[in-house]
């Protein structure tokens, strides 16, 4: 397992998304002039992969984006991309992409483009080989000249902790913590059983008195069962009762709900036939209007053309064959107005009697 590739966005010296690839699976070296970003590359991944950025507070992370000219950064994010064609990490692929995007108010992880909890990153980077116990698979600047100039002493603790062997003196202590902890436990139970038996040995004294109870409660109880035994025959008594004066009761209902649900029925009828006369009697008034509006305008149209028939006989006094057509005209709208006003008489004996039938429902 080696580092593929590794992007930046908005982390310290690097504003832009920056890509950095290919890397080597074996060595690789990185040089640049003062202030080209060599630190900042570190930190990057110490940012994704060390425990010494797992706990942030707000500044930290305001620290950490990038600060500069132009529209102020709020948010980066670094994103390591393994090789994981030997599975050292236990994920069934090949490529493996762990990215950490921080803010002023959010510390996210996504593994494989999907968001996990920092625990689950922890645990796969332990199963990976990345212990938090033994963080010496990041040498920072100056480890190696601070071991090799060390005292012995502090050079034994070094290669303890390179080595694991101080997780095992911790859990010594937590054993020894916990061992304690269960000698105070087992005093406490033993002092606990002791105030067992001191009750048990009163209870066996209760229990004489609990026998002589027993004994008068058995017979309160059959006391109490006579007199609940002769209530009961009463309170029966009166059930039988009032269940046949409920009988009774319920042949009236019945018939009653009988006489309702035909009135009920001849109510429907009644509503059906009258929205029906309702729907006819509009129909025949829509009718009605209609040939009233027709008989306007012919009416209309019989005046204009006795007005202009006459207005033609005053100018043209000699011109027959207008006067003809006119007086053709004339006959043929009359004819038309007679024809309309005999449908309007045929019809108001059928709007009377529609007109009737909804009054007699209304009242109905």
């Amino acid at each position: 397992m080696y580092i593929r590739q590794i992007i930046i966005q908005g982390f310290k010296s690097y504003r832009e998304q920056t890509v950095i690839d290919p890397f080597d699976s074996k060595h690789n070296v990185v040089v640049g002039r003062n202030g080209s970003g060599k630190s900042n590359f570190f930190y990057a991944i110490q940012f994704v992969l060390s425990d010494e950025f797992s706990h942030l507070r707000a500044e930290q992370r305001q620290a950490l984006l990038h600060e500069g000219t132009g529209p102020r950064v709020i948010s980066a994010f670094v994103e390591i991309i393994f090789d994981n064609t030997d599975g050292r990490i236990p994920i069934d692929k090949n490529e493996v992409c762990l990215r950490r995007v921080i803010g002023a108010k959010k510390d996210q992880y996504f593994l494989n483009r999907k968001a996990v909890t920092k625990l689950d990153v922890m645990n796969l980077l332990e199963s990976a080989g990345f212990s938090r116990s033994n963080p010496y698979y990041i040498v920072k600047q100056g480890k190696i000249n601070q071991m090799a100039t060390a005292p012995d002493s502090q050079r034994l603790k070094l290669l303890r902790e390179v080595a694991g062997t101080r997780v095992y003196d911790e859990r010594r202590e937590e054993s020894k913590v916990i061992l304690k902890e269960t000698e105070s436990k087992r005093e406490k139970i033993e002092e606990f059983l002791r105030t067992i038996e001191d009750r048990l040995q009163t209870l066996e004294e209760e229990k004489e008195e609990l026998k002589e109870y027993q004994k008068y409660d058995k017979m309160r109880r059959a006391l109490e069962y006579t007199i609940h035994d002769r209530e009961l025959k009463e309170t029966r008594k009166k059930l039988e009762d009032m269940d046949n004066q409920r009988k009774n009761s319920g042949a009236e209902q019945e018939k009653l709900r009988q006489q309702l649900q035909k009135a009920q029925e001849s109510i429907k009828g009644l509503s059906k036939e009258m929205k029906d006369i309702k729907s006819k009697h509009s129909q025949v008034k829509e009718e009605r209007d209609t040939y009233n509006m027709e008989q306007q305008q012919l009416l209309k149209e019989k005046n204009k053309l006795e007005f202009t028939i006459k207005d033609l006989t005053d100018e043209v006094l000699g011109d027959n064959k207008s006067k003809e057509r006119a007086e053709k005209e004339l006959q043929k709208l009359r004819t038309t107005i007679s024809q309309k006003e005999a449908e309007l008489e045929a019809i108001k004996p059928q709007y009377e009697e529609m007109k009737s039938r909804e009054d007699e429902a209304q009242r109905e």
